[in-house]
């Protein structure tokens, strides 16, 4: 087992990284719970896993209640928010209880979320099914629901008690799901480890391939970084937690074009947010058009849309830019942007008019 800890003070936690964890899931869940059951929360999708859990849960003693949710984005919405909590309280949970989180990125959000508001916050505890939760969204209390100006407007840092990942899961994921999590693995060396970027442009087709020791490393190595920059950053007020943003300022513009719908997904627009944002700055001249080249191909090899016109979406850039005034990252008016000056070399740049930002996208075509 790799544990690596966030480090938080009296709030840090665990998170365990194993191949077959989930079937011993109830072993590590039972000094959380003490005497009180858990209430699992689960999506269609998963109900495979929640066979798993629930009977290490019966092997280590611990009471448990399910509610399953509807799978995709469309739960991360205000009615299913509603639904959720009326029926934790339905269950009684407690303030000193558990909220157990099976699925990926939008049942953590959800239930991460919930447990932050009910009786002013209880307890919830991370167990990511797909590479894009392991890697990124389990990690670091973020957590929300989307409205319809856009994505994650509507949320509130609330951190795990524990993340249990089992890389084993993502056996039962569909490839498009795996390929949209490496995405965000990508996405950590491009921020500032250029060397990981490097084994990921040699080892990422075993990852995708599902070789057991790829995948692994890559959880490892993600969760890693991450923890580093959430301990130094953990609410984004200085700056570095902002460069886990690499990516999704283009990418929620595109993902809002999309509907928030399985026409794109988060990881896909986070690949061609990247794309664009290496795009931006090889054509501003802030890193160099052979980096940018080089991330594009990455993305293409990796069967990810590598900018604009891969993402499949069509629409004038002025609104793409519209999406982006509705950003959570606005602030008096301006929008900070990750940009690079190269490969590993990622930064914030407070500096950028969306008018050039329009220009570009309409030029490029990319």
């Amino acid at each position: 087992m790799t544990t690596v800890t966030v480090a938080l003070g009296d709030r840090s936690y665990d998170v365990r990284i194993e191949a077959g964890l989930l079937a011993r899931a109830g072993e590590a869940l039972a000094p959380i719970a003490g005497k009180r059951p858990v209430v699992i929360v689960a999506d269609a999708n998963v109900v495979g896993h929640l066979a798993a859990l629930t009977a290490s849960l019966d092997a280590a003693g611990v009471g448990h209640a399910e509610i399953v949710l509807p799978a995709g984005e469309g739960s991360k919405s205000w009615a299913t928010l509603e639904r959720l909590t009326d029926e934790l309280l339905a269950l009684g949970v407690e303030r000193g209880d558990h909220v157990v989180a099976l699925g990926g990125g939008v049942i953590g959000d959800l239930v991460g979320f919930a447990t932050a508001i009910l009786k002013r916050g209880c307890g919830f505890v991370q167990i990511p099914t797909t590479l894009l939760a392991q890697v990124d969204s389990s990690v670091g209390g973020k957590t929300g629901i989307n409205a319809r100006a856009g994505k994650n407007l509507i949320g509130a840092f609330h951190q795990p008690r524990l993340v249990l990942i089992d890389p084993d899961v993502l056996d039962t994921l569909p490839p498009r799901q795996v390929r949209a999590g490496y995405a965000e693995v990508v996405k950590y060396g491009l921020i500032d480890d250029a060397e990981f970027f490097a084994w990921c442009e040699t080892n990422g087709g075993r990852l995708l391939a599902g070789d057991a020791d790829a995948r692994t490393h890559a959880v490892a190595h993600a969760v890693a970084a991450k923890a580093r920059i959430v301990a130094a950053d953990e609410f984004e007020t200085t700056g570095q937690r902002a460069l886990l943003n690499l990516g999704h300022t283009f990418g929620h513009a595109l993902e809002a074009e999309a509907g928030f719908s399985d026409r794109l997904l988060h990881g896909e627009a986070v690949a061609a947010g990247c794309g664009l944002a290496f795009a931006f700055s090889a054509a501003t001249g802030r890193c160099t058009a052979e980096d940018a080249a080089r991330v594009a191909a990455h993305w293409r090899d990796s069967g990810l849309p590598d900018g604009l016109t891969a993402s499949g979406i069509v629409a004038p850039a002025a609104r793409l830019v519209d999406h982006m005034r509705h950003d959570k990252k606005m602030d008096a008016g301006t929008l900070p942007f990750l940009l690079a000056h190269g490969i590993g070399r990622s930064y914030l740049d407070r500096t950028i008019a969306l008018a050039d930002v329009e220009a570009f996208l309409a030029q490029t075509g990319r």
